[in-house]
């Protein structure tokens, strides 16, 4: 009897347990690990805030391929007080807490599935190191406990963002910081006059923002980054250009270029520039790993940002609320670089350098929240399974520093560059890889092909899976159905504890 443990029960890897039920043979055991209170959702999609929004229409977010529909037919099953009273179709913006249900409900069903009766064990809990045995893998988690499996898979996430530059450790312990844009004391005990500093622009500010608004706050919010950039809106409006093609350059500078003549000739057409991004998706990947490590690293210092905007936008109804704010004086953006911090009395200053002028400014907070993007420098990062791997040598970073080091299959490479073939990852730790590995999308495809690939390292027949998953599931009702105080307060009660 084989065992795969799969180190983080976010949507990750909650969808890559979906497809290995369904693809490995009835002999495989599933163990999925999950440190926080909820199994499903992770922290992408636990927000309790129902004015947290996905910023993918409900049309491009099923777990499964085949089943495009699949979220939207979940939301129509669900009662329509639930979900605000407002009309929902595949181009809705709906609340990420709902999408984190989905994603609960979809292991629900497949726990209660025929035949998968002790074949998934759930466990919470941190993971904290790993070792290689004669026969396998021992992971070593919290209160002593030990999982030993064949083949482990790291499904982590994203870790908070790495501190500020200019930040000594004095100001990062003490009261003004707060270090995870979603911890639970980030906007507590809060002033609602008192003024705020955001660092960074990017949808994590854009969902700070929202939050300080929803909770009453009155003072000045300032964001501040290197370049000041927001970003872009979801318009509904944009028409598609007709299918492209011209082939995609692989050269860094020609590539923006054609991206860009694209985008001036939609605008010229009255179409928009959103539908030219968005057809670039299928091949990024392909874009990615045809570039240069040089190209690779001019684009990580230079183009990154605008990128980053025009890719990953915001929901046109989150956009109007931050063009308000901004409007209205509350909201201020600010270029620059950060100098120091300089605690005074109940305050602190913030010195930091212009962009364009290079004069220094000066910010005066009560609190300085980090929503500069997750950290991905796994050199820095201090979470003890981490700092296992690659004292052991099991793992070793990219050489982006955007995560850990991956083949084409998702196997993790040993320090000296060997190839594991037994740890695997999924999700955000592989982007220096695969680089679009943050939408659900692109995860989706992920989980599908390792799946695919686990299954067929354990001596599973893959076909016969391939049938069983597109079997038609039960009529609704199915699953949790969301009470409309849960949906404005809070997604369905987690799952109990399962060993």
């Amino acid at each position: 009897m084989a065992t795969i443990a799969i180190v983080g029960a976010g949507f990750s890897g909650t969808l890559l347990t979906l497809h290995l039920l369904r693809r490995c043979c009835p002999t495989t055991r599933i163990h999925l690990i999950e440190r926080n209170r909820q199994f499903g959702p992770g922290a992408a999609y636990s927000t309790g805030n129902p004015s947290h929004l996905l910023n993918v229409p409900a049309g491009k977010m099923s777990a499964f391929r085949d089943r495009p529909s699949d979220f939207v037919d979940w939301l129509a099953a669900q009662d329509a007080a639930a979900l605000g009273g407002d009309p929902i179709g595949p181009g809705s913006f709906v609340p990420r807490q709902l999408f984190g249900a989905y994603i609960r409900n979809l292991l629900l069903d497949e726990m209660r599935r025929p035949g998968n009766a002790g074949r998934l064990k759930l466990s919470r809990g941190d993971a904290l190191g790993l070792d290689r045995t004669p026969g396998g893998l021992q992971l070593q988690l919290d209160r002593g406990r030990v999982v030993e499996a064949d083949l482990a898979v790291l499904a982590i996430g994203n870790f908070p963002p790495e501190p500020p530059l200019g930040a000594d450790p004095e100001f990062l312990d003490g009261p003004f910081y707060r270090a995870d844009p979603w911890g639970a004391d980030t906007f507590t005990d809060l002033d609602p006059d008192a003024p705020v500093l955001l660092v960074g622009t990017g949808l994590t500010t854009v969902d700070a923002v929202v939050t300080l608004i929803d909770q009453g706050h009155r003072g000045p919010i300032h964001a501040l980054s290197r370049r000041g950039l927001l970003p872009r809106r979801h318009d509904a409006s944009a028409v598609a250009p007709p299918p492209q093609d011209y082939a995609l350059p692989t050269r860094l500078g020609a590539l923006t270029r054609a991206l860009r003549e694209a985008s001036d000739a939609a605008l010229a057409a009255g179409r928009g520039w959103q539908p030219v991004i968005d057809q670039l998706r299928p091949f990024t990947q392909d874009v990615w790993n045809a570039l240069s490590q040089e190209d690779r690293q001019r684009f990580l210092r230079h183009l990154r940002p605008w990128w980053e905007v025009h890719r990953h936008r915001m929901a046109p109804s989150v956009a109007e609320r931050i063009d308000r704010v901004r409007a209205s004086g509350q909201l201020h953006i600010h270029v620059g670089r950060i100098a120091r911090f300089t605690p005074a009395g109940e305050r602190v200053e913030v010195q930091y350098r212009r962009r364009r002028t290079g004069d220094e400014a000066r910010l005066e907070v009560a609190r300085v929240i980090n929503c500069a993007g997750p950290g991905c420098d796994y050199d820095r990062i201090q979470h003890p399974l981490v700092r296992s791997l690659l004292d052991a040598g099991l793992v070793r970073p990219d050489s982006l520093r955007l995560g850990l080091d991956v083949t084409a299959n998702c196997a993790l490479k040993h320090a000296d560059g060997s190839i594991s073939r037994r740890l695997y990852a999924i999700g955000p730790v592989t982007k220096a890889a695969f680089w679009e590995m943050t939408a659900a999308p692109d995860i989706r495809r992920q989980c599908e092909f390792l799946g695919e690939f686990l299954a067929a390292q354990l001596g599973a027949p893959v076909f016969p899976a391939l049938v069983a998953e597109r079997d038609p599931r039960p009529a609704p009702p199915r699953g949790v159905r969301l009470p409309a105080a849960a949906a404005r307060q809070r997604n369905v009660e987690p799952l109990a504890q399962r060993g």
